[in-house]
């Protein structure tokens, strides 16, 4: 049995889709039933488990021969990252109570840096997990291409994209979610010994120009990237709803500067879907909706 949190979401979606279409057994697990209906439909084993829940997640994960955790995203976390910290702790517990042949873990580029950002809530899951007796990948993908979901409206309606990526000729590591929910249901299984740590990339870098240039051939009409000045960010961020933006704007600064990138020194994998491809699901996707 492969139990698989954020099974809802993109990347934990492709996994479970993929381990299903292999003959694989699934366990979905979800916040509440509702969620679960279609993965039961599908022909998972469905269990209930927040992810902050280290009862719930130890019967979530008993039985399993591997577990694919994911940490729920806070894009606005509260100073010292108390969201994180609580799932963390959770899923470390349950992990220890009943212990799968193997974890693979959802990382992140950068997860190494030891600057204030963002990215630091998925350096301390790593350093939590890293401390179990058993077989544990973490999987670092670079920057999600379908990111960029959130730029479709400008850049149609504008033929501008507006970009904290900076400059916009500095291409950043990306990749698809596609292939990071691909790369992911390998690893599950796969065997191994110890701790390792996956960096995962796309075809090629991507620049914020690359991506105007994706969504100009997409939408059919020029698009042009637009550096957003760093002076700007926290009054556009907190214009968005945010508390917290400090983190974020570090993130950034991270990718800007230089310091979030990978190690180099791990085991390096390719995705395939390029940004084009990316692209073009975004514009149709905005299309149908």
């Amino acid at each position: 049995m492969y139990a698989i949190t954020g099974i809802t979401g993109q990347v934990g979606g492709a996994v479970g889709r993929i381990l299903l279409q292999a003959g694989l057994p699934v366990r979905a697990v979800v916040r509440d039933a509702a969620k679960g209906q279609a993965w039961q439909a599908a022909g998972c084993d469905v269990a209930i488990a927040t992810m902050d829940d280290a009862i719930a997640l130890t019967t979530a994960f008993r039985g399993a021969e591997a577990v694919f955790v994911l940490l729920p995203p806070v894009f606005d976390p509260a100073p010292g990252y108390p969201e994180s910290r609580a799932v963390v702790d959770a899923v470390h517990a349950a992990l220890l109570a009943t212990p799968p042949q193997r974890v693979v873990a959802l990382s992140t580029i950068g997860a190494q840096a030891t600057q204030p950002n963002l990215l630091n809530q998925l350096g301390l899951m790593e350093r939590a997990l890293g401390t179990l007796d058993l077989p544990v990948a973490f999987l670092r993908p670079g920057w999600f291409m379908e990111n960029s979901a959130w730029d479709v409206a400008p850049a149609r309606d504008h033929g501008e994209l507006p970009s904290f990526l900076q400059p916009t000729d500095r291409a950043i590591p990306m990749v698809a979610t596609a292939d990071v929910g691909r790369v992911a249901a390998e690893l599950l299984q796969e065997r191994w010994d110890g701790m390792r740590v996956v960096e995962l990339s796309g075809p090629a870098s991507v620049s914020p120009d690359d991506l105007a240039a994706a969504f100009s051939a997409a939408l059919a009409h020029p698009v042009h990237a637009q550096p957003i000045p760093r002076s700007a960010w926290e009054a556009r961020f907190r214009a968005m709803g945010m508390q917290h933006p400090l983190s974020r704007m570090q993130m950034l600064d991270g990718f800007n500067e230089g310091w979030i990138a990978f190690e180099g020194t791990h085991e390096q994998r390719r995705g395939a879907v390029t940004i084009d491809t990316v692209a073009r699901g975004l514009v149709a996707q905005a299309s149908a909706a």
